[in-house]
């Protein structure tokens, strides 16, 4: 756990209070993001991200399934999160310390809030990625996508590091061309040729990026730090697109907040990332260009 003197904490506070945060940035200014892109070679796809010193690897896997039952003309979306030993030894997300939760536990509130944010929920409705774009044929044949990410080490703002690091995995990711031969009968499971040397780009235009909003104390601030999350009374977190769209929503924390509060988040969110959506679009296509 963070451990902080009454003087650092009065000290944290009231640097936020002014708009100058301890390392100098103001409330709503995001840590420097690295990205490196192709980190391992036997996934699909694959990513890096350094968000200050938060570390976080993703990667994509894609194998041929069948779409649910209940969403026939969807594909499938799985993402799991574990965390190192090191990153929960040390400074560990705040609301995990002040829950009192594991890395297991942690591990599954980080999936939990990745796939409410990303995904939509179970249901697969008003997801930001597109599940559709995923069925090869309708019922019979779809791509069922693994997203496995790894938290490396923790200062703070796991989340949104975890859903830049996805995002610029599947940019990263090329699935293979399908050629499909329907059976006789609808009945029939259809026949698939999967090439190894062709492969398509997975469209990212419209997966969102995760804004987290901190409050502490009466303000609130972006990407916090280990330090200012053991101060938060509560965030939220907002997944936007480049559209200004927001894709979803998640809050953590006992204490309440005001609507008109929540509204205010929101609306910052939204102008926030807009900026760190270039920034990391930046980063991909310099990391991707650095690989060929």
């Amino acid at each position: 756990m963070v451990g902080l003197s009454e003087g650092e904490k009065q000290f944290l506070r009231g640097g936020i209070e002014q708009n100058l945060r301890a390392d100098g940035r103001t409330r709503n200014q995001f840590r420097p993001i690295c990205v490196e892109t192709g980190v391992i070679p036997q996934a699909n796809g694959s990513a890096r991200v350094r968000l200050g010193a938060t570390e976080v690897i993703a990667s994509i896997k894609a194998e041929l399934g069948k779409p649910s039952i209940l969403h026939p003309d969807k594909g499938k979306v799985s993402i799991f999160v574990d965390c190192s030993p090191t990153a929960v030894s040390t400074k560990v997300y705040y609301f995990a310390i002040y829950e009192g939760k594991g890395g297991e536990e942690l591990s599954m509130e980080l999936s939990v809030a990745l796939e409410r944010c990303l995904l939509g929920g179970k249901s697969g409705a008003g997801a930001a990625i597109d599940l559709s774009s995923l069925v090869l044929v309708e019922g019979k044949v779809c791509w069922d996508l693994y997203v496995d990410a790894l938290v490396v080490s923790s200062d703070g703002n796991l989340l949104d590091s975890l859903a830049a690091a996805i995002k610029a995995a599947l940019s990263n990711t090329g699935l293979p061309k399908v050629n499909v031969v329907l059976g006789a009968s609808p009945e029939e499971q259809p026949e698939v040729d999967v090439s190894d040397e062709e492969f398509l780009q997975f469209d990212t235009s419209a997966v969102p990026v995760i804004v987290t909003l901190t409050k502490v104390g009466k303000q609130y601030i972006v990407d916090a730090t280990s330090e200012e999350e053991s101060q938060m009374s509560s965030a939220v977190s907002v997944s936007v697109n480049r559209n200004g769209q927001i894709c979803g929503l998640t809050k953590r924390g006992g204490a309440g907040l005001d609507p008109s509060v929540i509204h205010d988040m929101v609306s910052v969110a939204k102008y926030v990332s807009q900026e760190f959506i270039s920034v990391l679009d930046s980063e991909v296509a310099a990391a991707e260009a650095s690989e060929e």
